[in-house]
């Protein structure tokens, strides 16, 4: 009963959530107009986008593992990169309506991750050498948003500053910190206690992309080279299941 009670949560939360993003969308078009205009484009607002699409990659790798079909991987990437956690939020709320009742009651963010031709057979996907790129791409992507955060803090200063936060600048990390919501979610279910999920959402939370890239490269490395890459997205009882 407590784990339907927790897929029902999760689709009240993510459809709450999707709501809040569509609310604030919506009003800050129509007090500040559209968000593409130079003057927008201060330091740290560049900085919070270079964090916001790179937490928007291991999302998009999911989305792209889970369709059967590279044009609705392709569909729901864009959508992404677009609407950014109204896409994310929508997206979860529908793996989730998907669930039978059984799987709702075994376990839903397991079913909710995997594909369903992976519950049809136990082939593995993708070469050996993806666990490895993997590592390389996120280290990467973790390195620029380190390097990123380090250049803006010496050219622009401190981010704590109330003439930063400009209506599109609080609807961009509204949109930010919705997607770390669904990151977190997962590192719950990923950690065997719950001090470790909470020391990893706090650092999500305070340093954002480079905590999400970081989690990852540490979880690629408890596979081995020759495992499929998507064995990353379930905890380590689950993998057993694979």
């Amino acid at each position: 009963m407590a784990i339907i009670t927790l897929a029902n949560g999760l689709k009240t939360l993510f459809c709450v959530l999707g709501c809040v993003m569509t609310a604030t969308l919506t009003y800050t078009i129509s007090i500040d107009g559209l968000p593409f205009r130079k003057e927008l484009l201060t330091p740290w607002m560049a900085a919070t986008l270079v964090d916001f699409f790179i937490n928007v990659v291991p999302l998009a790798t999911w989305v792209t593992y889970k369709e059967s079909n590279w044009i609705g991987a392709m569909l729901w990437v864009i959508l992404l990169v677009c609407f950014g956690s109204i896409t994310t939020c929508a997206y979860i709320f529908v793996q989730l309506l998907k669930l039978s009742s059984q799987e709702s009651l075994q376990d839903p963010i397991y079913h909710a991750l995997l594909r369903h031709s992976s519950r049809d057979s136990l082939e593995h996907e993708g070469k050996s050498s993806s666990v490895v790129i993997a590592r390389i791409v996120f280290s990467v992507l973790g390195f620029l948003m380190l390097g990123t955060l380090i250049y803006t803090l010496l050219t622009d200063g401190s981010p704590f500053r109330k003439e930063l936060l400009t209506p599109w600048m609080i609807a961009t990390l509204i949109d930010f910190y919705i997607n770390v919501a669904a990151l977190s979610v997962w590192v719950a279910y990923k950690e065997s206690s719950w001090v470790g999920a909470f020391f990893w959402i706090i650092l999500f939370i305070c340093l954002g992309s480079i905590t999400t890239c970081a989690y990852i490269v540490l979880q690629l490395f408890c596979l081995s080279s020759q495992d499929p890459i998507y064995l990353v997205l379930f905890n380590s009882g689950n993998r057993k299941r694979l």
